[in-house]
Order: C-alpha cells, then structure tokens, then sequence
C-alpha cells in the first residue's frame, strides 16, 4: 500500500472558507488561501477546493484562489463545484489545479467522464460522491447534499470507474461535521467494489477515526475539515497516531 494520504478540504462560498454539519448551516472560518498556507506549512498532503454554491449559480467562483495557491502553495491541489463542461475543467487546470472533482455535471451527463478522461488523463479527474443512508442502500446526492438523484452509490461508482474516474472523493453526508467517525460500514464496501483510490470524508473528530477507518478498510487518502479548522488537533498528531499505529504515513 502507498502511503495514506492527509488532503485539508476547504469549502469556499464567496471567498470564504466556511464548514457546517451534514453540508448544512454553514459558518464563515476565514480566509481560505490563510488556511491553505498554515496547513502546507504544518506537512498537509494534498489541497482540496470545494466551492459549495458554484453548481446553484451555474459557475466555478475559484479562479483567483486557485491561482493564488497554485504560486504560494506546492503540494497537489485538486479542485471541485460547478465545473460544468471539459472546457471548465480544462480551464482549472490550466490555471493551476492538478486534479478536478466533479460531481453533479457527471450525474447529467456521465458521458463528460470519458471525454475528460482523453483530454486529460483518468489521473487528473476525481468524481466527488455525496452519499446519504436510505432504507437498505446510499443514495447520491448533488449539489452539496441538497438534491437527491435516486441512484444507488455503489452502483454509480463502479460505473463512474468504468467511465474513465481516476478517483473517488466519498463525502457521507450523515457523518459530515458531526465528529462521531467515518460511517465505515459504505467504506467497507466502496473500498471492495472499486479498484481506484478512495478519499473518505466526513465525520474525522480524533486521530483514532482515522486509525480505524484505515485497519478496516481500504481507503486510500482521508479529507480533514472541522478536525483541523477548529483546532481540535493538527496534522502532525494526526499523522505521527497513524505511524504509531504502523500505517505508512509521510511525515515532515
């Protein structure tokens, strides 16, 4: 296994960094590009950028932040939320993401993913999936959590992996925010249906979460937001519990 990586996940509205519960009442945290710096500073992995309202508006708000970071910040840095057409997410990564997220584009049209795929190579594309529990099986969710699309989880990802998806970012919008762990039961079964790699996010409150949702599954990377945002912890201790615990891990 390759060393697990730590990406910080900044949710931006409106040049804000912001966070909330289960993709809800979202509260100002403060300048995102501040963040992004002290968390590259403190031995971050990766960089992702979500802008949560860019889908309800039609557009991608991200461009001054991402070229900011991309002068400033030398770590991967992938960006998502309303990348629309491969032109959009041509044009994000031009301007200096490396990797791109998308996720209600897909679900309209699943065909963007191959054609992504050719342009920019399946390493280049993560398919952010919004997941909420339902009687007997997760449902994909849009639009930063708020629209439902009837489809089954498990099934989407293994089709969005066919399509070309280089990675899967897998938000459980039950556990976002809430602290109380990563629901490790979909982890279970994501990580045994998909051969690529998977980012769990939602619900890291101690580094003993991330402990075991890497003894019990097979995720790849893990996305921290409130952990670090609110001082609960920071990267290194995050980092050094995950050595101790003897999962390969890289640490500055």
């Amino acid at each position: 296994m390759n060393d697990l990586r730590i990406i910080a996940r900044l949710d931006i509205k409106s040049h804000n960094l912001i966070k909330g519960i289960n993709l809800e009442g979202l509260r100002v945290i403060g300048n995102p590009v501040e963040y992004a710096k002290k968390y590259y500073e403190s031995g971050i992995d990766e960089l992702l950028y979500m802008d949560t309202v860019a889908t309800l508006y039609g557009r991608n708000n991200l461009h001054s932040l991402i070229n900011k970071t991309a002068k400033e910040i030398f770590v991967p840095m992938t960006v998502g939320g309303g990348i629309r057409s491969v032109e959009d997410a041509i044009n994000v990564l031009r301007i200096g993401a490396d990797k791109v997220a998308i996720n209600t584009a897909a679900v309209k049209d699943p065909s963007i993913i191959p054609s992504l795929a050719e342009k920019v190579g399946s390493q280049a594309i993560v398919v952010s999936i919004e997941a909420k529990k339902q009687q007997g099986f997760w449902e994909v969710y849009t639009d930063n959590g708020r629209e439902k699309t009837g489809l089954d989880v498990v099934k989407w990802s293994q089709e969005v992996v066919k399509l070309g998806a280089g990675e899967i970012l897998l938000t459980s919008v039950d556990n976002e925010g809430t602290r109380k762990g990563f629901d490790l039961d979909l982890l279970k079964i994501m990580s045994n249906c998909i051969n690529v790699p998977i980012i769990a996010s939602g619900g890291l409150g101690c580094p003993d979460h991330a402990v075991k949702a890497v003894r019990e599954t097979n995720i790849n990377a893990i996305a921290v937001a409130d952990y670090i945002h609110y001082q609960r912890g920071t990267i290194l201790e995050l980092k050094k519990e995950l050595a101790k615990n003897e999962i390969k891990i890289r640490i500055i």
